[in-house]
């Protein structure tokens, strides 16, 4: 695909019409990453990318089969120019927010390097993946939009013991679950009293009256600041 010739102009409508949903209408990201870096980790160079774009990342991203190889090689000219736009820039002291990350025990369900419990998502990339205002909502509403494929579960045993947990596994005759405690819980259906599915609820407690507007904008700074590595 090297001797393609690649239309930055050409790739950035198809970018809008088709990647927009997820990546934002100038790749500041959204649903999907930020695109606004010199260097992405899944795509380093131009066929990285080029795949990418064409297979996409599953679960997350679809591949965009309907492209031929030169609108690919397009998208791709646009990601790349996308890495010359400055960085977003927030509010907030990404030091200051680090501290209200520890004294709010968000450690207790997140891992951060490889530093927390592995309850909740893992925070190690999460500025690479998600902009300020996604973050900051997921922060005051983190119901509001949760992950595809996550689904919080309440069980009771034939025993009558009662658990709730983050399905891991499914399939139609087992269950897998992680508490809250980061153990992992397998059973057969048939063994279980009582599955519900608790659509739209997460264990994440909303943290917008027990933030001043000053600790939040750090805790976002912070957030954002959270690169995985270089």
């Amino acid at each position: 695909m090297n001797a393609i010739a690649q239309d930055t102009a050409a790739g950035k409508k198809i970018f809008e019409s088709q990647c927009a949903l997820c990546h934002g209408q100038t790749g500041t990201g959204g649903r999907g990453p930020s695109l606004q870096r010199p260097k992405l980790t899944k795509a380093p160079d131009d066929e990285a990318l080029w795949k990418v774009i064409s297979n996409g990342i599953q679960p997350e991203m679809p591949g965009a089969w309907q492209l031929n190889v030169r609108e690919v090689a397009s998208v791709g000219a646009y990601v790349k120019s996308l890495g010359a736009i400055p960085p977003e820039v927030l509010p907030g002291d990404p030091g200051r927010g680090e501290r209200v990350y520890q004294s709010k025990g968000c450690a207790g369900c997140h891992m951060v390097a490889g530093r927390g419990e592995g309850f909740g998502p893992e925070l190690t990339d999460i500025g690479s993946r998600r902009n300020g205002t996604h973050l900051r909502e997921t922060i005051l509403h983190p119901s509001a939009e949760l992950p595809e494929g996550f689904l919080y579960v309440a069980i009771v045993t034939q025993s009558g013991a009662a658990i709730r947990g983050i399905r891991v596994n499914e399939d139609s005759f087992n269950l897998q679950i992680k508490d809250a405690r980061g153990h992992f819980h397998s059973f057969a259906k048939s063994e279980l009293r009582e599955l519900r599915r608790l659509n739209n609820e997460t264990p994440m407690p909303a943290y917008g009256g027990s933030l001043s507007n000053a600790e939040l904008d750090d805790l976002v700074a912070y957030l954002a600041s959270l690169k995985g590595k270089s």
